[in-house]
């Protein structure tokens, strides 16, 4: 399958000098990862948000619980509320990816403007900076 942008054409990824350009096979691989890493996050997310609706229910129920209990209930409602907000920023990395895509930024840092590097987008493929910006944004 070529992967196309929504006016039809298949995209130019920009590459870093001394790297082969995208094929249109390899444009495909990534938008087919991107998709299928996002239809797995929906569930996940949706599993997550039932999860946790049924542990905030929980906590309401049973007045004069022991309060190991309880302190085990909150535990567990912040470790599912963490998981579920990590999910949620994966998810929302992978759209904007594929939006990317289909507009035509894609493989640009957007931060400095440069390319990102095929190896670095094909290693990660919701990257959003190129190498250098994002070690001076961890170093931050």
């Amino acid at each position: 399958m070529v992967s196309k942008t929504r006016s039809g054409a298949v995209p130019i990824l920009p590459v870093l000098e001394g790297e082969d350009p995208w094929t249109a096979d390899e444009v495909a691989e990534v938008r087919d990862e991107l998709e299928s890493e996002r239809e797995r996050l929906r569930v996940a997310v949706a599993h997550a948000d039932a999860e946790l609706a049924e542990l905030m229910n929980e906590g309401s129920v049973g007045a004069g619980r022991d309060p190991a209990d309880v302190g085990s209930s909150n535990f567990e409602r912040d470790q599912e509320l963490s998981l579920l907000n990590n999910q949620k920023r994966l998810l929302e990395q992978i759209q904007q990816a594929l939006r990317m895509l289909d507009d035509g930024t894609y493989g640009f840092c957007e931060n400095c403007g440069r390319p990102i590097g095929k190896l670095r987008l094909a290693a990660f493929p919701r990257a959003t900076m190129c190498v250098s910006c994002k070690q001076r944004q961890e170093r931050r």
